[in-house]
């Protein structure tokens, strides 16, 4: 279960950027996630675009109508708890960019694009009305055996 939340400036990303980051950024943490991009797994993900206005976005104590040549871009990346080493949030968090780049035709990403990688503490998630363990998850066959062995490990302790 991941929710992966993009705010940019109104008409930032369009219709058909949308359509590919949806997929892409899906696969950018699923991969490194569950060990495998798996087609059933992407149901445990949610992309949510949030257009905001340039009045409503600020960087450097500056509004972004203000700053006409500046776009500001954020992912926020919340996941559920289990085994996320640094170097595995940093690969999610490369792979993140990536996705950006390709999708918004940019060879380098701008400064004013931010990423953050957060875990949501287990037993602090719920879906269809309950709590949800990602322990329940790890027999669904979305998960490599490796990375299901990690993650049970990880949450023993």
């Amino acid at each position: 279960m991941t929710i992966i939340s993009i705010h940019a400036t109104a008409g930032t990303i369009s219709l058909d950027q949308r359509r590919e980051l949806a997929t892409t950024l899906t696969d950018a943490v699923a991969l490194v996630e569950c060990g495998q991009i798996d087609p059933a797994a992407r149901w445990g993900f949610q992309v949510h675009f949030l257009d905001l206005p340039a009045d409503q976005i600020a960087i450097g104590g500056t509004l972004a109508a203000d700053l006409p040549d500046i776009a500001p871009l954020t992912v926020d990346i919340a996941v559920m708890d289990g085994s996320w080493t640094p170097a595995e949030r940093a690969q999610v968090i490369e792979r993140t960019f990536a996705a950006l780049r390709t999708a918004l035709v940019v060879d380098v990403a701008p400064p004013t694009w931010w990423v953050t990688f957060r875990t949501i503490d287990e037993g602090s998630w719920g879906a269809s009305g309950a709590p949800l363990s990602i322990i329940a998850l790890l027999d669904l066959g979305v998960f490599t055996t490796e990375r299901a062995a990690c993650i049970r490990k990880a949450l023993a302790t």
